[in-house]
């Protein structure tokens, strides 16, 4: 099937025009006007990434994250980051990105992460121009800031997760309204605070930022940024469906490469 029919189909659900003001979507590497026969979803585009690709035959490849997220300078082949985009090219694997749309359609990646953390009754965090809106905010069965810590722990399979709080007490405040926004949604607690939400859940908060969220009455969970990797299995789901709807003949891989560049000991 050509490429251009596959994410068609996937642009019906999730249409680029819903990303955010100077979000990186769409094609970004190769062409769609090719046939394929081997799609793989991945989160990010690292060099691990495209070897599998190469290894398993990929003709197209699916990413929540854009691989050219600055402007470049130059190709030079001895640069690493450029022979990312070189290997690309050389095996015609075309980059089709989807960021902040999938974040901010209904029945996206921050829905997924509400269906499973239990939150419930939501609506759009942080409206966008077109009255929709990324993350989101719901309540949740009452439980202790504890409780609710632990279970994002676990739904995620994290080795850790940080906390932002002063005081150890808050470890038994009682908690039923939560916001949650995937990657990094540190500039949109004020529209947190703003729907009553007494605990932000999202990734890479800055030292100061969790200052000032304190001092607002606002406590966070930092999981970090790589929880968006549900993106994959979510995706691969959507496809597989729309696959046998409409009588595909095209494999759907989800990577299986590692790209999560922290760990904690």
């Amino acid at each position: 099937m050509l490429a251009s029919e596959l994410i068609a189909r996937y642009e019906a659900f999730c249409p680029q025009e819903l990303s955010m003001e100077g979000d990186v979507c769409g094609c970004q590497i190769g062409r769609l006007d090719k046939e394929v026969d081997k799609v793989m979803v991945a989160l990010d585009v690292r060099e691990q990434t495209v070897q599998e690709a190469i290894e398993k035959g990929v003709q197209l490849l699916i990413v929540k994250h854009a691989p050219i997220f600055r402007p470049l300078k130059d190709l030079v082949a001895n640069r690493p980051q450029n022979q990312i985009y070189i290997d690309l090219i050389r095996h015609d694997i075309a980059v089709y990105v989807t960021h902040t749309n999938i974040d901010v359609v209904e029945d996206g990646l921050n829905d997924w992460f509400c269906q499973l953390l239990g939150i419930e009754q939501t609506k759009p965090l942080h409206l966008t121009e077109r009255e929709q809106g990324i993350g989101r905010v719901g309540q949740v069965t009452p439980q202790s800031f504890s409780q609710l810590a632990c279970k994002v722990k676990n739904v995620f399979g994290l080795d850790s997760l940080r906390l932002v709080s002063y005081d150890r007490s808050d470890l038994d405040r009682l908690i039923d309204r939560v916001a949650i926004c995937g990657g990094s949604g540190q500039s949109f607690y004020s529209d947190a605070l703003a729907a009553g939400a007494q605990v932000y859940i999202t990734g890479d908060i800055y030292y100061h930022t969790a200052q000032e969220m304190l001092s607002d009455g606002l406590l966070a969970i930092d999981p970090g940024h790589h929880i968006e990797v549900l993106f994959i299995q979510k995706l691969v789901e959507k496809l597989q469906e729309w696959k046998q709807e409409n009588n595909w003949s095209v494999e759907i891989l989800a990577s299986q490469a590692t790209t999560n560049p922290f760990y904690h000991i």
